[in-house]
């Protein structure tokens, strides 16, 4: 018994000390299926972001502090793209999965449905909307942006409002918004190469 023991210590002590690079998980996964990583839960209201030094999922900081939303908590699960940037900085294409709450590091295949259009101080941000690929999962039965803006308005309009006032102090504001096959192309622009 001590024989294993001493061989499955420094095992454990590995596989712990393995994390994993969310940032670096392919876009599309083995089955050509879009992927997401949730980053804030829905129902936060601290935001929290990956940081790939520590490999972790933090609070986002503003002037040193955990940044609180000054409104209503997420009313989804927001995330990023994996392997797409967006700036230098590493930061992945924004992704809005509509779906019940998802923990930090919950990967998620996914289909686009549309693509939110923000301004802050004066540049364009773009956030992808979309629901879980698998059916099961879905609290909205809309897979296109045609059907999403048909049978789920009032959807639209609660995610409008919400981006308009969760943080009011950055000046953000709606745009517009965009079929999924714009954000398609928003995926595709941004990916690794």
């Amino acid at each position: 018994m001590k024989r294993y023991t001493s061989l499955l210590l420094p095992l454990l002590a590995l596989l712990l000390s393995c994390q994993t690079d969310y940032t670096a998980l392919p876009t599309y996964n083995g089955n050509k299926q879009l992927q997401a990583v949730i980053e804030t839960p829905a129902g936060n209201t601290h935001k929290l972001v990956y940081d790939k030094e520590e490999k972790a999922f933090v609070p986002d900081k503003e002037a040193g502090l955990a940044r609180q939303v000054g409104f209503l908590p997420y009313p989804a699960n927001l995330g990023f793209i994996p392997s797409t940037e967006i700036e230098k900085g590493g930061k992945g294409l924004e992704v809005l999965v509509l779906a019940e709450r998802m923990e930090p590091g919950a990967t998620e295949e996914i289909i686009p449905i549309g693509l939110m259009q923000l301004e802050n101080a004066g540049e364009l941000r773009h956030v992808v909307v979309a629901v879980p690929a698998r059916p099961s999962e879905r609290q909205l039965d809309a897979t296109s942006y045609a059907a999403f803006s048909k049978d789920f308005a009032p959807a639209k309009a609660i995610l409008q409002i919400w981006f308009d006032n969760f943080h009011r102090a950055s000046g953000t504001r709606f745009v517009g918004w965009r079929d999924e096959k714009f954000a398609e192309k928003e995926i595709q622009r941004w990916m690794k190469l």
